[in-house]
């Protein structure tokens, strides 16, 4: 029985909102659920999925720890710390034999 921990910040994804929405959280246990039938054909009713939301004081991303003022949202600078870093990721991964 497969177990999925999705972890996000508790920062909203819309204007004004301060947690992810129970919609947006079904929608990710219907999604993950969804992918591993087609994936791998594990059973919707067997997969587990926890959605653990947590402050944005507890975490970081490489050296960009969570500011409470100047220098943008941590979730903004996650993304662009993400994005900077996927291009290596994949051009090291093109690069093995």
């Amino acid at each position: 029985m497969p177990y999925v921990n999705i972890k996000v910040t508790r920062e909203g994804t819309a204007p004004g909102a301060s947690a992810t929405t129970p919609e947006q959280k079904a929608a990710l246990i219907q999604g993950v659920s969804d992918l591993l039938f087609e994936v791998m054909g594990k059973p919707r009713h067997m997969t587990f999925v926890v959605i653990d939301e947590v402050e944005l004081e507890n975490w970081g991303v490489g050296d960009c720890r969570r500011r409470s003022s100047a220098g943008g949202s941590p979730g903004r600078r996650a993304r662009e710390a993400l994005e900077n870093a996927a291009p290596a990721r994949e051009d090291r991964a093109l690069s093995r034999p």
